[in-house]
């Protein structure tokens, strides 16, 4: 009982007591008439109509336009023998349920021109309820022309929400199975020579032993060394996967600068808030790449970072007054040029390049979360 609550207050949006009184109101115009039969009748349409309703609710597939079909036909009989037009309002929310488009326009225009000619078949046999409930007459007829169009809208906007939030879900367990590869690799490059090189110096260690101990001595030295020195690019990578920080990479930038005697000037805050650990680490890689051609091959006195903080992005603005790039020769260039537009591309990001006296770099990363605009 609780799900097919639930499941009728998500597909309608009311309450399962109000549709309750709701389906009482046309007792109302049922009693009014005199005759018994008529009363019988009446009746019976309602509850064939009740059930109907439900069941279009837990069934699928073609039964679902049968009990459609059913409950346009107790619409329109009710709407002529009772003038009890508001039926209709109940199809709107079934027929806005429809999931295929083709069946539910084919619904929607059965239902729209059976309640069209009802409507007007009742106003010209002059049927005084239809004169004395105009007012709800027309309204009844602008929301069986708006609710199931904005209710199929809805519903197909939420089923792209989920599959959008389903595609994210899919885009982030493939970066974390990325990041688990990468890592494998990177374990594999740095552990796998070194270990396989200890072990083959410790078994030479040990042959010569007994025969020359000075070089069984020498070897166990290189041994202990090259197993330091795996330890020192284990920890190194470690700290790199913990994720990047835009200061503390202006920061080591600055001493590159200082020591290739280019002088750095900073514009905007280095503050982050509204980056991802991943756009963050992103954009510093590619800083990172940017500021060592400026060292290597812009021949420049100053280098210039300017940091643009945007509602939806942040700008970095790499500028120096060296030789510069023409704007055809910098997409063939090499310099790491092509893997910073990877990575940026990735989170989807952009790598644009300016006018100026030397070469300008703008490189652009997405917030996670937008700011309001004022």
């Amino acid at each position: 009982m609780q799900k097919w609550r639930s499941n009728l207050h998500k597909t309608t949006g009311l309450n399962p007591f109000v549709w309750a009184v709701l389906f009482i109101l046309p007792f109302y115009f049922i009693f009014r008439s005199s005759s018994k039969l008529y009363i019988a009748a009446g009746i019976a349409l309602i509850v064939l109509f009740f059930i109907s309703y439900v069941l279009a609710f837990f069934t699928k597939g073609w039964k679902v336009y049968v009990w459609a079909g059913v409950q346009i036909a107790i619409s329109v009989a009710m709407t002529v023998l009772f003038g009890f037009v508001y039926f209709s309002l109940f199809l709107t929310f079934i027929i806005g349920n429809i999931a295929s488009r083709r069946g539910f326009f084919t619904l929607y225009v059965i239902h729209l021109v059976s309640t069209i000619l009802t409507i007007e078949y009742g106003f010209f046999v002059k049927n005084p309820i239809f004169i004395n409930q105009l007012p709800f007459v027309v309204l009844c007829l602008i929301m069986v022309i708006l609710l199931p169009i904005t209710n199929y809208n809805r519903n197909k906007n939420e089923s792209l929400q989920v599959q959008l939030n389903d595609a994210n879900k899919r885009i982030s367990d493939l970066v974390k199975l990325e990041e688990r590869q990468r890592i494998a690799r990177d374990l594999h490059d740095t552990l796998g020579q070194k270990l396989s090189l200890i072990s083959l110096k410790s078994d030479l260690a040990q042959k010569l032993m007994t025969k020359n101990p000075a070089a069984s001595l020498s070897e166990m030295k290189e041994v202990s060394h090259t197993a330091r020195n795996a330890l020192k690019e284990v920890r190194e990578m470690l700290t790199k996967m913990r994720g990047a920080k835009l200061p503390e990479e202006i920061h080591r930038i600055g001493q590159i600068l200082k020591a290739a005697q280019i002088e750095l000037i900073v514009e905007g805050s280095t503050e982050s808030q509204n980056l991802s650990t991943m756009n963050e680490s992103v954009l510093c890689m590619c800083l990172k790449e940017a500021v060592n051609n400026v060292v290597k091959h812009s021949g420049a006195s100053a280098c210039k970072i300017s940091i643009r903080h945007r509602p939806s992005d942040l700008l970095v603005i790499v500028e120096d007054d060296g030789i510069g790039l023409t704007g055809e020769a910098f997409p063939n260039r090499g310099s790491g040029i092509k893997g910073m537009k990877e990575r940026l591309e990735f989170v989807n990001g952009s790598i644009e390049w300016g006018a100026g006296p030397g070469t300008s770099l703008l490189l652009r990363v997405p917030n996670t979360h937008p700011r309001e605009k004022a």
